[in-house]
């Protein structure tokens, strides 16, 4: 493991003469000099001084004359700085805590270089280097954090009862390196997790899903998720999902463990670039499962409607871990509720009429949906799954030849509620719903294209059917002109 080096920025040494004027010695600290012995990409940086913090922050201020304007946080006595060749740069004093048995928030005052060290979560980022003029650029290592860079292992820089019972939002944060960095938790830090996990009760939900989040975007996000299990916290921040675990057996029937198909449906989601929320689409498309597990013996296990149910637990499961209740939460929703169909069509023989509805009811998430499927195939039957794929390929052809010749993608009927009403005279009722109905399932089934004309003439004859004559006036005449509505919304 290469020694990280200070980048030859000229704000360290601007840095390193207010540190110096003021009497303060300063050093860069945390994830920024982690990131730089890994090589990865870093902006934010953490200034911790021994001294005052805010004091600092202003001092440098000054230098740059107005280049950054320093914000100042009172209440947490810290500062951040704007820089356009560092990016923010937080500035803080150096502290000790202590804490209540009963709350994550400490009690800080004043400490030394090695006390604020001592408090922080993991030896990899507790790293420093020096901005001081006697030893500018020198790295601070105090507890070998660089050899567990190396050796690519988290641990504490205490003991890690204390650090996970002082602040058991750091369980997670173990876990979210690990998955992030591919790295192993050492077994006393991974055994105090296992003892210190009903800590994790007072830590508040928001503050516990952002760790969640950076799980499931981890480049292999099982890794992560497996942690979670085997230390049994996924079953107290999730257990909806710990409940997938386990394989049920009678006679020869055997179901799969849906919990580990769905960390291998969202390791595939995750290989091919999905973004945060089709991820969770991933994570919760079986999550009804369990609810919805029913025994035959003729037949063996079954889920019948576990999409469904799933679909309507969504917008549940997205405010028990105060996830947005917008557009992210609904088009997971949808996915969840879809994720079988596009499999199902593989199984028989592709019609228009089915892929109109599928394109239909996906709207412009039908490409995540199909990544999704692709990643829901995972039979270890390689024979299976090669011809499962093939299949699907064909049902890829067909949605884009379908949606080439109709563009049904988002599209709404030309005869609306709105349309009907005025049609017949008609007020809000079933039998409206019923005609819109109608003449959705035509223009889905191809009996008729999604135009003005052939819509209404089938409008009329519906119409006719229920014994409804329609009203003659100035706005059914307009309806009836060609091109009057657009046949595409």
């Amino acid at each position: 493991m290469n020694i990280p080096q200070l980048p030859d920025l000229p704000i360290f040494r601007t840095i390193a003469e207010a540190a110096a004027e003021l009497n303060q010695p300063a050093y860069v600290i945390g994830g920024y000099v982690r990131d730089l012995a890994l090589g990865r990409d870093s902006k934010d940086i953490d200034v911790v001084t021994v001294g005052d913090g805010i004091q600092l922050a202003q001092a440098v201020g000054r230098r740059l004359k107005g280049r950054g304007r320093v914000t100042v946080f009172k209440n947490f006595g810290t500062a951040m700085l704007p820089t356009q060749e560092a990016g923010e740069i937080e500035f803080v004093g150096a502290r000790k805590e202590s804490y209540r048995a009963e709350s994550r928030k400490p009690e800080v005052e004043a400490g030394t270089l090695e006390e604020d060290l001592a408090r922080r979560d993991f030896t990899i980022n507790a790293l420093g280097l020096s901005l001081n003029p006697d030893s500018f650029g020198e790295l601070v290592d105090r507890y070998e954090g660089l050899k567990d860079l190396a050796s690519k292992t988290i641990r504490t820089p205490l003991g890690p009862d204390i650090t996970f019972s002082d602040d058991p939002l750091r369980m997670m944060r173990a876990i979210r390196f690990a998955s992030q960095l591919g790295f192993d938790i050492e077994p006393d830090t991974y055994d105090a997790i296992v003892r210190n996990r009903e800590r994790i009760k007072i830590v508040s939900q928001e503050r516990i899903t952002v760790e969640l989040n950076k799980i499931v975007e981890s480049p292999v996000p099982s890794y992560g998720f497996k942690l979670l299990f085997h230390t049994g916290l996924l079953q107290l921040i999730f257990p909806r999902m710990a409940q997938l675990q386990g394989v049920e057996k009678v006679g020869q029937h055997a179901h799969k463990d849906n919990f580990y198909h769905t960390l291998q449906v969202l390791d595939n989601v995750a290989a091919a670039g999905g973004d945060l929320w089709l991820r969770w689409a991933a994570i919760l498309h079986d999550i009804a499962k369990p609810a919805t597990k029913r025994y035959f013996p003729k037949v063996g296990w079954t889920f019948h409607g576990h999409e469904d149910k799933g679909a309507r637990w969504v917008p549940g499961i997205f405010a028990d871990l105060k996830l947005p209740q917008g557009e992210e939460m609904r088009m997971v929703q949808k996915l969840v509720r879809l994720h079988l169909r596009p499999i199902a069509l593989v199984k028989e023989t592709v019609t228009d009429s089915a892929v109109r509805r599928l394109l239909f009811e996906a709207g412009d998430d039908i490409d995540r949906l199909m990544l999704l499927c692709r990643a829901d195939i995972t039979s270890k039957d390689h024979e299976r799954k090669a011809r499962y794929l093939r299949n699907f390929g064909l049902v890829e052809e067909k949605l884009k030849e379908v949606e080439e010749k109709d563009h049904l993608r988002n599209f709404k009927p030309v005869i609306t509620g709105e349309v009907i009403m005025e049609t017949f005279g008609l007020k809000p009722s079933r039998q409206v719903g019923e005609l819109k109905e109608a003449v959705l399932e035509a223009i889905l089934e191809g009996h008729i294209k999604n135009e003005m004309d052939e819509a209404l003439a089938f409008l009329l004859q519906q119409g006719a059917a229920k014994g409804l004559r329609p009203e003659v006036g100035p706005t059914f005449t307009h309806q009836m002109k060609p091109g009057s509505l657009s046949s595409e919304a």
